[in-house]
């Protein structure tokens, strides 16, 4: 009778220590899961591979020069925002300066693929088939920019306005990525040197 109890006692100490190693190793499994898909989430969160970081430099028809900008054209400031990898805290010389409308919008690109919400800064003028009086939140229009793949064409709802002044501006990002003719910046999102 004693050797059945130390076998069972020895059979439910063996099974607690496979069950706690197996807990152990379904934890580590787990947790490697979820920083792999935290990673995948930061990753596409942050995802601006598919954006046009430099641009020809053309403008709208129609967007205006502005005519007394907080950084005139030619001189130098610094980015105070983190559209993509590298840019904040970058020094930016400015190409140009316009005083317009600039709008966030969520969309879902022409490649398909999933939403992007929020996406800074698409212009009164880089949409299609408004009038010139600045659109309200929740507005549905049709993008003409091409910042990003699948941006141009697509349909997007107007997350928040702001009239001011934008910049296009050429920085080196701390990636060392030489980007030219970037569009856009807002003034609030420039500091002086």
């Amino acid at each position: 009778m004693k050797n059945k109890i130390m076998l069972g006692t020895s059979f439910l100490l063996a099974l607690t220590i496979l069950t706690a190693c197996g807990d152990t190793s379904n934890s580590d499994s787990e947790g490697s899961t979820q920083k792999e898909e935290s990673e995948t989430m930061d990753h596409s969160a942050m995802d601006h591979g598919n954006m046009n970081h430099s641009s020809n430099g053309e403008v709208p028809e129609g967007l205006k020069a502005a005519e007394n900008p907080k950084f005139e054209v030619g001189s130098h400031a610094i980015i105070k925002t983190d559209h993509m990898e590298g840019m904040n805290g970058s020094e930016a010389t400015i190409v140009g300066a316009y005083d317009t409308t600039v709008y966030t919008v969520t969309y879902t690109p022409t490649t398909g693929g999933e939403q992007v919400k929020n996406h800074k800064w698409v212009i009164h003028e880089e949409l299609e088939g408004v009038d010139t009086e600045p659109l309200e939140p929740g507005a549905e229009v049709t993008l003409n920019a091409d910042h990003m793949e699948g941006m141009k064409g697509a349909t997007a709802t107007v997350d928040s306005v702001e009239n001011t002044t934008v910049y296009m501006v050429d920085y080196t990002s701390s990636t060392g990525e030489k980007v030219t003719n970037h569009k856009w910046v807002t003034e609030s999102e420039l500091s002086n040197k």
